[in-house]
């Protein structure tokens, strides 16, 4: 365990180099449309299979400074949102910090149950039908990094955004940024984003390939990924140091498929590339996550830890030679 730690502090660490890229989810590195939330009367079909999102923002311990989480194109009925016939959903923004908000095991949960909204709620604001924040963004904040959870193994303060679909069953569309300004996006400094599922838009371009980053730690020696609703729009692969595309489950329409994979000691530790080829030009959103052996949800980082995998050939064939 304290090797772990040891190892993703340096990995945080080497955020610092990639500023810029870790203050966006989904990040440019991802190459990910949209985060989605749809109102909790959606059909599951849509691509959201419990009208939740939980994300985490990761602030340095040495930071000082407030900062703001802004947050891209909120409202409903705008050029980005999906519609059901009429507008007519709900999306509640709220921000948690303080004890529990992170460690709270609830609030790692795939599920939004339990005490999964956890911590000091911070700010919170409900979005509906509008044109005022249509492809435009809203700031909450500023929050004081002393108001987050500190959390050792990170070495720095955690805070948590919780979107929810409260009425409706239209999509809402949306990006994250964690800046140092209200009115414009100013990273802060080794700062980073990361969730334990993601519900997210796919981007609109025949043959796109969208990277999901999980970080596996020591103790991991298989884990299963599960997705939701992929309509087999394509292949869905893993890339390791030690994995060359694996071919990983995809799910059909409307329903939860899983696969499981081994993990080997080249990959303990570090992070490994969920690559999702998507072939069709029309909208697909995805819900995905993927669990170790004792059922545990890995973390997804917008930028990943250590940067992203390549597969190394030599390291394959010792693994497979042993």
């Amino acid at each position: 365990m304290q090797f772990l730690k040891g190892f993703i502090v340096i990995c945080i660490g080497l955020l610092y180099f990639f500023p810029g890229y870790a203050q966006q989810a989904p990040s440019e590195g991802e190459n990910i449309g949209y985060l989605m939330t749809f109102g909790n009367k959606a059909k599951t079909e849509w691509g959201d299979d419990d009208f939740c999102q939980i994300f985490f923002v990761l602030i340095p311990s040495q930071e000082r400074k407030p900062f703001y989480i802004r947050v891209f194109d909120p409202n409903i009925g705008g050029t980005l949102d999906e519609a059901n016939k009429e507008f007519d959903t709900k999306v509640q923004f709220s921000v948690y910090g303080g004890k529990g908000a992170f460690t709270n095991k609830d609030a790692r949960s795939i599920d939004p149950k339990g005490s999964y909204d956890s911590g000091n709620l911070l700010a919170s604001k409900i979005f509906g039908q509008s044109k005022r924040y249509d492809y435009d963004w809203y700031p909450f904040g500023p929050f004081n990094p002393s108001e987050g959870e500190y959390v050792p193994a990170y070495r720095g303060k955690v805070f948590k955004i919780i979107a929810q679909g409260i009425a409706g069953d239209d999509g809402n569309a949306y990006k994250y940024y964690i800046s140092t300004r209200s009115d414009q996006n100013v990273a802060v400094e080794g700062a980073n984003l990361f969730t334990y599922e993601y519900t997210v838009r796919l981007k609109q371009e025949a043959n796109s390939l969208a990277h999901i980053y999980p970080f596996i730690d020591s103790k991991s020696i298989a884990i299963q990924q599960s997705n939701f609703d992929f309509d087999t729009d394509g292949e869905i692969r893993l890339v390791s140091v030690v994995k060359n595309a694996h071919k990983m489950a995809k799910s059909t329409n409307g329903v939860w498929v899983s696969s499981k994979h081994q993990i080997l000691p080249a990959e303990q530790n570090s992070t490994i590339d969920i690559q999702i080829h998507k072939k069709s030009l029309g909208i697909n959103n995805i819900s995905f996550y993927i669990t170790n052996q004792y059922d545990q949800a890995m973390p997804f980082f917008a930028i990943p830890l250590g940067g992203a995998p390549k597969y190394e050939y030599d390291v394959d064939i010792m693994y497979h030679g042993q």
